[in-house]
């Protein structure tokens, strides 16, 4: 099969025949249609993880946001057949953990082992193995194109996840995003919209704030000219009810606790890299004299899948809309390269193999 291989961290991806994936007793392999780029596969490609992340043993092919077909199935996998349309969360679970018995497969106890793209070789390529098929695999409806759904499976369904399963974000509250132009900042534009709650969005680029304008955000803060937490407590008379990091930096996880009404709530979204340690300092007097509650989200269990699959079916969730533009795999190294600055809008996908 083709596929983008790193062959050394930071340098342009090869796109070359490699072996095809073997089918897991307890998996299926994967005809990968579309696939996101994300902040992550930047981060592993440019050797920029978070401390204490995974690294990479070389060659290696990203990739964990994708949407296909099955081409087939291990032996011990009782739910799905051949032909049908799939996508995968980002984190997955093995089911047996105390954390998937009690319905939480994306903070499984072994999710290290299990993330294609991540764990072992992703969907930078024409197919891609996953494991535990039966306890993961999440099936598309006929109306949703796998470009649309490869925008889901991981920073769209950590967004819906955080907002309304962590944050529970009601309609009527305001809502600040930090970060509110890249691929999981636009999500959380576009579900808080969807809730009915009103989203100031907060970004350093006039064109990443025109595109929240266009989900629904009702403000718009630019944080290259003016200081957010101080502007979105002028802009919602008091703070926000709940704000979104949806980047990951000392800065913006810092503005949004700051930016907070009393018994606000902080969602985190974005992760650290090695110029934050893990770690960023935050204004604990602050938050205790205020009430507020620090939350956060990393991705969905498939199970959960359904609510947010259901809105889509609906038109109150259109992810299509998160997508800025498709590329072929051979443009995948180029795309990562500008994510160093923050260089694209939304969520690019790969739609050519």
């Amino acid at each position: 099969m083709r596929a983008a291989v790193i062959d050394k961290l930071n340098e342009p991806l090869t796109v070359r025949d490699v072996p095809d994936p073997v089918c897991p007793p307890d998996g299926a392999i994967v005809r990968v249609e579309a696939n996101g780029i994300c902040r992550t596969d930047w981060a592993l490609w440019a050797g920029n993880f978070w401390t204490g992340g995974p690294e990479l043993s070389l060659p290696f092919v990203l990739g964990h946001e994708f949407a296909g077909t099955i081409e087939e199935t291990g032996a011990d996998v009782r739910g799905w057949r051949k032909g049908d349309r799939v996508t995968f969360p980002m984190n997955p679970g093995e089911g047996t953990c105390e954390m998937c018995r009690a319905g939480n497969q994306q903070v499984c106890e072994h999710f290290e082992t299990l993330v294609p793209g991540v764990s072992y070789w992703g969907s930078f390529a024409e197919y891609v193995a996953v494991r535990y098929a039966d306890v993961n695999l999440v099936a598309l409806p006929d109306a949703l194109s796998c470009t649309d759904a490869a925008s889901l499976g991981c920073r769209y369904m950590a967004a819906f996840h955080g907002l309304i399963d962590q944050a529970r974000v009601r309609g009527g509250e305001w809502v600040a995003v930090h970060g509110a132009g890249g691929g999981m900042g636009l999500a959380a534009v576009q579900i808080a919209v969807a809730v009915g709650a009103n989203v100031v969005a907060v970004d350093i680029s006039e064109d990443k704030l025109a595109a929240a304008r266009e989900l629904g955000a009702v403000r718009t803060v630019h944080a290259g000219r003016d200081e957010p937490a101080e502007a979105i407590r002028e802009l919602t008379g008091g703070g926000a009810h709940v704000s979104v990091d949806a980047v990951g930096l000392a800065a913006t996880c810092r503005a949004s606790v700051r930016s907070l009404r009393i018994r606000g709530r902080h969602l985190q979204l974005g992760h650290t890299t090695p110029a934050e340690r893990g770690e960023v300092a935050l204004p604990i007097d602050v938050m205790m004299i205020r009430e507020l509650e620090f939350l956060s989200a990393f991705g969905m269990a498939g199970q959960r899948f359904g609510t947010m699959l259901n809105m889509i079916e609906a038109g109150r969730l259109e992810p299509g809309k998160v997508v800025s533009r498709t590329v072929g795999l051979a443009q995948a190294g180029e795309v990562l390269r500008s994510m160093e600055s923050y260089g694209t809008l939304g969520v690019v996908v790969i739609d050519q193999f």
